[in-house]
């Protein structure tokens, strides 16, 4: 890249002054102004039609004519489903990268703490806190299933895949995966150091998503980290649960819609599964009339399994990470397939 000229950045994401210097700090032709929190009409004219980078969150972007020098738009968060039904992430002129891998400390601790409320029958403990009782022989009714030795079933192997997988495999738990591309074992997206499974290597087996109910009659827990897509939709509603192990357990922390929540909820009250932890939703917040609030078996909580005191910094990394090869016309991490949905 000429770095004789000026490369225009525009961030609609917040950024402090840290953040802002570290983005400069690649190169004095870098020009960067940010307009977090304000609507596209407030920002001036020639803020858009100069901008070459797009720094935002995906959920609103402008219109082509509005950044026709636009190349290259980073989303600061996992999931494009979003962004990508608008018609400037499918422009063929744009290459548009996601914030996949960024948030899979976050995320994976989350997913281990809800296997193991589950397992150890946390809900249960805390409905008989609340009604100030012991329990009668809650030795064996609370008995754990213990991770040790269970079969969990990851489906969805892309960046928090792995990592939950790399989080398991210590425990000695049986890993199974599912993901589309079984010829594609190693992980080629933005991964942190020391974190994730970017070589394969902590699965037993490997599913394809099309022979899925032959890898749920085995698992004990099952976790839900895939994207949505059209073909994912709905992708668990009765024929998967009715597939499942009976009792077994199961975890969202990628799109709520990925579940059929009415059948989700049947499948809970008739035992077929015997608990979840779900983090999304299909619509947010959570609606009150929504079955899924009165199920004990069920936790419930507001979408923020990838919450972090450190987020922008961490997504900010990969910014400044791709920003390095952009300049040096090297391939980007997470570049999207705008015709799989990811």
């Amino acid at each position: 890249m000429d770095e004789n000229k000026t490369l225009e950045i525009l961030s609609t994401v917040p950024l402090t002054e840290a953040q802002q210097a570290r983005i400069k700090a690649l190169g004095k032709h870098i020009h960067l102004t940010v307009s977090a929190g304000k609507s596209f009409a407030d920002l001036p004219k020639e803020a858009w039609e100069k901008a070459e980078v797009l720094f935002a969150d995906g959920k609103q972007l402008p219109a082509r004519e509005q950044v026709p020098a636009l190349k290259w738009i980073q989303i600061s968060l996992a999931g494009v489903d979003r962004a990508l039904k608008q018609s400037l992430a499918a422009d063929p002129g744009i290459v548009l990268t996601s914030a996949s891998g960024v948030m899979i400390s976050q995320m994976g601790e989350y997913v281990l703490m809800a296997l193991l409320m589950l397992g150890h029958k946390l809900p249960e403990a805390i409905a008989l806190q609340k009604e100030h009782k012991w329990g009668n022989n809650a030795s064996r009714s609370l008995q754990p299933l213990e991770l040790r030795g269970s079969t969990v079933g990851i489906v969805g192997y892309g960046s928090i895949g792995r990592e939950v997988a790399r989080l398991l495999y210590p425990l000695g738990v049986n890993v199974l995966a599912a993901k589309r591309d079984l010829m594609k074992l190693e992980d080629s997206g933005y991964t942190p150091v020391g974190l994730g499974d970017p070589m394969g290597h902590y699965f037993k087996r490997l599913y394809p998503i099309e022979g899925l109910k032959g890898m749920l009659k085995d698992c004990d827990f099952v976790v839900l980290t895939l994207p949505l897509t059209p073909e994912t939709k709905h992708l668990f509603s009765t024929e998967m649960f009715d597939a499942m192990k009976p009792g077994a357990y199961l975890v969202n922390v990628s799109r709520g819609d990925l579940i059929d929540e009415n059948a989700l909820a049947q499948a809970v009250r008739a035992g077929k599964v015997g608990g979840a932890v779900l983090d999304v939703f299909s619509s947010e917040p959570l609606p009150a009339e929504s079955p899924l609030w009165s199920l004990p078996e069920v936790i419930i909580t507001p979408h923020i399994s990838g919450a972090s005191t450190h987020l922008v910094d961490d997504v900010v990394d990969l910014f400044v990470e791709n920003l390095k090869r952009y300049q040096e016309n090297q391939p980007l991490y997470n570049v999207v397939d705008t015709g799989s949905g990811y």
